[in-house]
Formats: structure tokens, C-alpha cells, sequence
């Protein structure tokens, strides 16, 4: 609807012969920050050496010469082809009875799995995932090379009994969580059974997860970070978490009163709040209350920051995030444990806002450029950290965030963005966090353009699908692995090279020196 309407403001503005609106384009810091390459001459470029990742097979041309000349040897010249062809085999299984009367029947091959071949199965995942292809294009692919298969029968390849691989792209998650020293995160819409939704990603320079749901709430992303798991837990996290975010200190104390400090699932957590008088507070609770002679302003979603607390102690007794950094463009869902904030979305702020005189253009450019000095600074320092340098830099980022400028609009995102001082200096303590959250941009894109080629999902396997082999494509590439080579071993195809557990890659990326 907000889109709609500002397409219709843009035409009746158009219409009236009025400037519609500006068209803001990236601001570059990133890439105008970056040190200067030191200048070199400049080379011819030739073409590097083919190195075939097949093996090479030697064919002699024989050429036609007058009779007494002298062989001199061969001239190599490479050639890569591509051979596609269709194939069908009919196994023709022993059967025997034994004496005792048991039926023997000749196990199939390995890798035969239904009535579709392993390379079949593989290239069918490839072309849709990584391919982002439509089942009608290749369901008209194969058709054309003889297969004959059906689209129902090409979505039962893509969703059915794909646990393996779902399994896998969680465990990759939990690696992540446990070893990485930071996670970048981000969202974005999505559709399922004909319902908008959101698509949460979470990784790094090494892994990628997709995690689709009906939600983008702190709720929403705590259980996700639970990466499968499905218990609440009451331990130091958990009451930190409820005081940080103003749980009334008698509710607090009411909940480690208790002995148990751990639910199963989601069911026993509310029972537990229901017992303790949680789902029934509004306001004030009356003095007849458990909490009898305690009058205090309750907020009215004392159930729901509680529920998040004990997702968090969840969190952290299953050792993730347990150090780590959570990278996120300052939406609020992502504000979780130590959280670091994006400043190439903070400075697009100040970049995107609408000056209209030249005092305000003028306050604006110089703002910009003393932003852009300092993220230059930034990130030398990531290189080299010095703590005299991180103190130099927390001054710096005073002067120029609690400067006033005469653009009340200006000022009052300047001294906000002050507010944040922890979340952008973050890098000051952990030179590891990235300073942007460019990474889980660029992850992101490849679902959202599965999402324009495919729209939504219809059912929660398919779901699950689209996610897990989205996130192990991005996976494979990060670690270098092939996914070819990696469909092919798990799909146990003659022949290809064996990929150990994605999540041993991960671990050995971060494992400690």
C-alpha cells in the first residue's frame, strides 16, 4: 500500500509539472574509504593457463604430408566439451527363496534412491538453487532430452525426503554460533502458503543460513538463534536479559525463586508462566496478588519479555553467541547480546535527508565528510588496533556526533546516532566485526531473487527446502567447494570426490590457534 500511494503521489506530481521525487543514490563511503593501490605499470594481459578440472584425453590428428617429410612431434591444442545425454537402465534383480522359506531380492546400487539416478537428482538441484531455474524450464529441458518426467514429479525431487540436507544446513548453524567471533543479519519479505512472511539471514565469511517464518520479531530471532533447538531456560542470561529490558524486579525474583529452571517446549514454558500468575497481570496487580504488599507499574508484555529471557538463557546454555558479535542494520529485532550496528546504513541516513536551503546543503556535505575521514580511520584501525588510537577515536566520534550544526533535522539524527556510540564503535574492542553489513546484503539476493523467479512456497517442506539449499550453495561457495561436487557426494553419485560435513569446515575456520 505505501508503495502504491507514493507511486500515485509521483504521477499526480508529474501531472502538475512538479519535480517528483529525488532519485538518492548509494553513497560510497565503503568503496571511496578504501587506501589508495600503489601505482604500477601497467602489463599486456594474456590469457592464463586452462587447467581442466576433468581429466584430459589425448586424441592424435593425423595429417596429410607428401612423401619424405620429417615428423617433428605433436602441437597441442585443448578443447572442453560438454557431453549431455539422457540414459535409462533397467535392473533386473535376483530373486530366491530359501529353503527356510525367505524371500532374497538383490539389493540396487548405491545412490539409487526411487526411480531416478543420483546425476539426475543432482542436476535437477543444481539448475533450481543455484541455477535459480523454474520447474516448467527444466521439467521442458529434460523433456527434450528424453527424460520423461513430469513437473509433480521434479517437486517431489526438489522437496521430498530432503532431511539430510535440512539437517546439515542446521548444524552448519550451530558451527557458526558456536566457533564464529560475529554474525551478520538481515531480512527480508517473503511468501508462504499465500501469506507474507520474512526471510532472516544469518552468517558470515564462512557460512549462510536462511531461516523462513511468519515474523520479524526479537521473538522470531531468538528462536532462530536456538538453531533447532526447542527449550526455555532460566539461568544468569535469562535474568539479565528480563532486567535489561525493565522486567519488574518482584516478577524477576519470582521466576528464580522456582526450582525449575528448564521447559522442554514452548507449552510447558506458558503453563509455567500461567502458574505463576504471568498471562493474568495488566497493569497493577492487587495487593491479594503472590506479590501481596508490592505496588508497581507493570508493562503489558511481561509474558512476552519473559518469553524472550528464557529463549536468550536457551541461547546461551547451548553455548552460542556466547562471545559473538551480532552485526545488524539497527532493526530492533537484532539488538541481542553484544550487537554492533552497519555504518554504511548509519551514514545513509544522513545521506538520504532533505535539506532545502544552501545553509542545510552546506551542513549536510560537511557533516558527511568528517563521517566518511572518520570510517576511513575505522578502518585503518582494523588493521592495526592500538588502544591509544581506539581512545583518539571514541573522542573523535564525540566531535563530530554531539556537534550542532543549525539543521535542527540534522542535529536531532546526529545526537541519535550518538546514542548508539556503543553499537558503532563496537570495532574499537572487536577489530574482527566488519563495519558494514555488506555481507549478509549480498547473501541475502540470491533469495530474493528465488523469490521473484518462484514467488512464495506452498507447503512448510518446501519451505524448508528453499532455505537449507539456498544457505548450503552460499556455504559451498565461501569454503570453496564446488556444489557439484558437493550434491554429488552427498547423492552418493560413482565416482565423485567425498565432502566431509559442511559444519566441520566451519569449525576447522575458527577453530582456536
Amino acid at each position: 500500500m505505501e508503495k502504491v500511494v507514493a507511486d500515485q503521489r509521483e504521477e499526480i506530481a508529474r501531472l502538475k509539472g512538479l519535480k517528483g521525487r529525488p532519485s538518492i543514490k548509494p553513497s560510497g563511503m565503503d568503496k571511496a574509504t578504501e587506501p589508495p593501490k600503489p601505482a604500477r605499470k601497467e602489463k599486456r594481459r594474456f590469457r592464463g593457463k586452462v587447467t581442466p578440472r576433468v581429466v584430459v584425453a589425448d586424441q592424435v590428428v593425423k595429417a596429410a604430408v607428401p612423401e619424405g617429410s620429417r615428423f617433428k612431434g605433436y602441437e597441442s591444442f585443448l578443447v572442453q566439451d560438454l557431453v549431455i545425454s539422457a540414459s535409462a537402465i533397467r535392473y533386473r534383480r535376483e530373486r530366491w527363496v530359501t529353503p527356510d522359506g525367505r524371500t532374497v531380492l538383490a539389493p540396487l546400487p548405491e545412490g539409487i534412491d526411487g526411480h531416478f539416478g543420483p546425476e539426475l537428482r543432482r542436476f535437477v538441484l543444481m539448475q533450481y538453487h543455484q541455477g535459480q531455474s523454474t520447474l516448467p524450464r527444466i521439467a521442458a529441458f529434460l523433456g527434450s532430452l528424453g527424460v520423461a518426467i513430469s513437473k509433480r514429479q521434479l517437486q517431489r525431487l526438489l522437496t521430498a525426503q530432503q532431511e539430510q540436507f535440512t539437517a546439515e544446513a542446521q548444524d552448519v548453524l550451530r558451527a557458526g554460533l558456536e566457533t564464529a567471533p560475529y554474525v551478520s543479519v538481515d531480512d527480508t519479505g517473503a511468501r508462504h502458503k499465500a501469506k507474507n512472511g520474512y526471510c532472516t539471514q544469518i552468517g558470515n565469511d564462512w557460512f549462510t543460513w536462511f531461516g523462513t517464518r511468519s515474523s520479524k520479531s526479537r521473538l522470531n530471532f531468538l528462536e532462530l538463534l536456538r538453531a533447532g533447538h526447542t527449550d526455555y531456560v532460566l539461568n544468569d542470561a535469562a535474568y539479565g536479559y528480563m532486567r535489561k529490558h525493565s522486567l519488574a524486579a518482584p516478577l524477576v525474583a519470582s521466576l528464580a525463586a522456582q526450582p525449575q529452571t528448564e521447559f522442554a517446549d514452548q507449552a510447558a514454558w506458558i503453563a509455567h508462566l500461567e502458574r505463576l500468575g504471568f498471562t493474568k497481570l495488566d497493569v497493577t496487580p492487587e495487593p491479594a496478588d503472590r506479590f501481596a504488599g508490592h505496588r508497581f507499574a507493570l508493562r503489558p508484555d511481561a509474558v512476552k519479555i519473559a518469553t524472550e529471557g528464557a529463549l536468550w538463557g536457551s541461547v546461551q546454555s547451548h553455548k552460542f553467541l556466547c562471545d559473538g558479535v551480532v552485526l545488524s542494520d539497527d532493526a530492533g529485532q537484532f539488538n541481542v547480546g553484544h550487537h554492533a550496528l552497519c555504518w554504511v546504513h548509519a551514514e545513509r541516513l544522513v545521506h538520504k535527508l532533505d535539506a532545502f536551503t544552501d545553509k542545510h546543503r552546506a551542513a549536510q556535505a560537511r557533516v558527511r565528510g568528517r563521517i566518511w575521514s572518520f570510517y576511513a580511520r575505522l578502518k585503518a584501525y582494523r588493521l592495526k588496533p592500538h588502544p591509544r588510537q581506539a581512545a583518539a577515536l571514541r573522542k573523535q566520534f564525540d566531535r563530530i556526533f554531539l556537534r550542532r550544526t543549525g539543521f535542527a533535522s540534522l542535529d536531532r539524527l546526529l545526537k541519535r546516532l550518538h546514542a548508539n556510540k556503543a553499537e558503532l564503535l563496537m570495532v574499537l574492542d572487536r577489530p574482527e566485526t566488519p563495519l558494514h553489513t555488506n555481507g549478509s546484503e549480498n547473501d541475502i539476493r540470491c533469495y530474493v531473487t528465488r523469490r521473484k523467479v518462484s514467488a512464495g512456497t506452498r507447503s512448510d517442506e518446501g519451505r524448508d527446502c528453499r532455505d537449507a539449499f539456498l544457505g548450503l550453495a552460499k556455504t559451498c561457495d565461501k569454503l570453496g567447494i564446488a556444489v557439484w561436487d558437493y550434491l554429488g557426494s552427498r547423492l552418493k553419485v560413482v565416482g565423485n570426490i567425498v565432502v566431509q560435513p559442511l559444519d566441520r569446515y566451519v569449525r576447522g575456520r575458527f577453530r582456536p590457534a
